[in-house]
């Protein structure tokens, strides 16, 4: 496991995983938030975002936290290993919620409320994202692919580090 990326709807907890399994295993974190969002709310331009990716993808290890479809297919060819966030909806409503006002290493300001548009995006996210997320993992069946489906099956997983 030298290149992983860790995918899912927005809310399920993979920031929290990726920083764990970078803490155990040495290997860099990337959030493709951080490297999309700038402080002031903008965003960077589809170029920039892309140069950016590529010199991430380039080097020998990485964990690359973050779902961004248009370049999900690279993303899972350069990797060796996919963690999939596959939770429940009301399990990732409760967890976008629940980061409201917290600071986070994952994004370059401070949720204030839960933006309609964004909420939207997770509860149709199964229906929307999922299937295309499904159908480009197929096609690499060489890879390490490891799905949750729900939090008792990601502590599980963490705590296989422990021992």
């Amino acid at each position: 496991m030298k290149k992983v990326i860790v995918i899912g709807c927005p809310g399920a907890g993979k920031s929290t995983f990726s920083r764990l399994l970078s803490e155990k295993t040495g290997l860099p974190l990337y959030h493709l938030d951080l490297i999309w969002h700038k402080p002031d709310r903008t965003t960077v331009s589809r170029e920039e975002f892309d140069r950016k990716l590529a010199l991430i993808i380039e080097k020998e290890e990485w964990i690359i936290d973050g779902n961004y479809g248009r370049t999900l297919g690279i993303r899972i060819k350069a990797c060796d290993t996919v963690f999939l966030f596959d939770l429940p909806t009301e399990s990732c409503l409760e967890g976008a919620m629940a980061r409201i006002g917290k600071k986070r290493e994952d994004m370059p300001w401070t949720e204030e409320t839960l933006d309609p548009e964004f909420k939207e995006w997770i509860v149709n996210f199964a229906r929307d994202e999922m299937p295309r997320v499904y159908s480009l993992i197929e096609t690499y069946k060489d890879k390490n692919i490891v799905i949750f489906k729900s939090h008792k099956e990601v502590d599980e997983y963490a705590e296989g580090w422990q021992g």
